[in-house]
């Protein structure tokens, strides 16, 4: 099946993956651009994947401030290479990675980040208000699994929905961008302020 040009670049300015790889995830799919955006981000978590263990010791500071002073935030986001660190793909990803921390305010970067003791009170404190409704031992085992998602959803990083797109999460976007730029990307800190907030 031939296909056309326009098409192929489409795809590659939806996904940012390689003409090549436009065109022959397009062939697979007759010509379905939905189908090969799918199949192409299908590759590129599991490229990304293949990455996840390699270290990332170069990357960027990215600093925001928003609201006219009110939210700072502070993002450290590391890559493989100073090549990298430099392209507009991964400097792009620092910032939107500084815009969602003001925007939605996370507590840490990843479900492993949680400390257990804020893990065990949550999970507590949920079977407790689900004891309270007089729910029964397995019906609650399922409440609190539904809400410890919900929590990680809202307070970790790369669970959060992204801000621009909600379809896909921040973790999604991390896969993505570690597959434009080849290279392994790791979030390793952010510290977000708030005027007038109590210092830890």
């Amino acid at each position: 099946m031939s296909i056309p040009a326009d098409q192929v670049k489409q795809l590659r300015q939806e996904t940012g993956a390689g003409i090549l790889a436009c065109r022959e995830a397009l062939e697979e799919t007759k010509g379905d651009i939905e189908k090969a955006a799918s199949l192409l981000r299908k590759q590129g978590l599991i490229k990304a994947g293949m990455r996840s263990e390699r270290a990332t010791h170069d990357g960027v500071l990215d600093l925001y401030s928003h609201g006219e002073g009110r939210v700072g935030v502070m993002v450290e986001v590391n890559c493989e290479t100073d090549f990298v660190a430099r392209t507009p793909e991964f400097r792009e990803f620092a910032h939107e990675m500084a815009l969602q921390i003001a925007g939605a305010a996370p507590s840490w970067v990843d479900i492993d980040d949680v400390p257990e003791a804020v893990l065990q009170e949550r999970r507590d404190k949920i079977r407790e208000e689900a004891s309270a409704e007089k729910k029964q031992k397995q019906v609650i085992d399922k409440i609190v699994e539904g809400r410890m998602r919900k929590f990680f959803e809202d307070s970790c990083l790369l669970e959060q929905a992204y801000i621009r797109d909600d379809s896909k999460s921040v973790k999604d976007l991390l896969n993505e961008t570690i597959a434009k730029t080849g290279e392994n990307i790791t979030i390793r800190r952010f510290v977000r302020w708030t005027v007038g907030e109590e210092a830890e």
